[in-house]
């Protein structure tokens, strides 16, 4: 199972980077395409909205199984990528981009329910802990080799270089995952789009996990949409500054995943989630009091970001348990709850 996790959180960092890379190299994908900059924020909010195909994939996986899933994101993704590097036009890279999000979006829920499916509750905090470890690798080694990419070989390279590394993984994702790894069939014959959501909407763990995924995602988002602009207007900081302080978001992202997977099975998983939320909630109070030195406020920011990840990660693995049944189906309600969340915090933080 270790391997199979490695490889999977391996996917991930190639999905995740895929998916974010667009954000901070927005003009660089403006020039190269010839369109305005707001034509490629209008890219990426269509990847944001992928999100809410969960909805619908999250029970196609519990009924066709987790393998095949998981093979059909990384197919999508290599697809997606190579047509971006190879076809340089902005449809292209729409329909690309968009690929890349609903790769994620099937991909992410899916592998959480086959992990939770072969690891031990009283270990689910490690093995989810583990695997999110890709959200952070994005951050700190994702982008900045996307960078180098760019630089070396042009905006069209990462596409090129993703599409290959999605064609690997799905492949590495074949051989260590078999076939005897799925539902069994009378659970597949039984299952259906409606009977899973009924189940969901019928549980009230259920529903009470995605509300708080969704406003704990919609408070962290109001936050990160702002946070540059108050940076700099505050302290006046350079965009090289501004990019160091993005890495420090992925330390912190770092940090609160390793507590998760070291920590929280042993405090348990319930316990936890709502000792991290109210250390999350202390860091956002605190945070206007920290305002007034560059280095407080980065502490500040720092501390929002590692109990926000503390939480979401834990509560993450504790809803893998919540509707054990419709496992992909209970998460990828909690992601696209957490997505809708997302926008309405950007919404109110722009």
């Amino acid at each position: 199972m270790v391997l199979k996790i490695f490889i999977a959180t391996l996917c991930r960092i190639i999905l995740n980077t895929s998916r974010r890379f667009a954000y901070p190299f927005a003009p660089v994908l403006s020039r190269g395409l010839g369109v305005e900059l707001t034509a490629i924020t209008s890219l990426i909010a269509a990847n944001q909205a992928s999100s809410l195909f969960g909805l619908f994939f999250g029970p196609v996986s519990d009924r066709l199984g987790y393998r095949l899933m998981m093979l059909s994101a990384m197919a999508m993704l290599a697809l997606g990528m190579f047509a971006g590097g190879l076809f340089p036009f902005y449809g292209v890279i729409l329909a690309a981009l968009f690929l890349s999000g609903v790769g994620k979006t099937i991909f992410d829920p899916t592998i959480q329910a086959y992990a939770s499916e072969n690891v031990p509750f009283q270990r689910r905090g490690l093995a989810i802990g583990l695997m999110e470890y890709s959200w952070s690798a994005t951050t700190l080694v994702g982008i900045p080799l996307i960078a180098l990419l760019i630089d070396r070989f042009g905006w069209r390279a990462p596409f090129i270089v993703l599409g290959g590394l999605s064609l690997f993984g799905m492949i590495m994702l074949a051989i260590v995952i078999p076939r005897s790894d799925k539902k069994n069939d009378a659970h597949q014959a039984s299952n259906s789009l409606w009977t899973a959501w009924k189940q969901l909407i019928r549980k009230r763990a259920a529903l009470g996990a995605m509300g708080f995924a969704f406003f704990i995602s919609a408070g962290n988002d109001n936050l990160f949409v702002v946070y540059g602009a108050w940076l700099e207007q505050s302290f006046g900081l350079s965009i090289i500054a501004l990019g160091m302080s993005t890495g420090l978001i992925g330390l912190a992202e770092l940090s609160g995943e390793t507590l998760t997977a070291f920590f929280a099975d042993h405090f348990g998983l319930k316990r936890t989630v709502f000792g991290a939320l109210l250390l999350c909630l202390i860091s956002y109070g605190i945070l206007p009091l920290l305002g007034f030195t560059l280095p407080m406020a980065l502490g500040g920011l720092f501390f929002i970001f590692l109990t926000f990840e503390f939480a979401i990660v834990t509560g993450i693995s504790l809803s893998t348990e919540l509707l054990p049944e419709y496992r992909a189906t209970m998460m990828s309600g909690f992601f696209a709850s957490a997505g809708m969340g997302r926008i309405a915090g950007a919404l109110m933080g722009g």
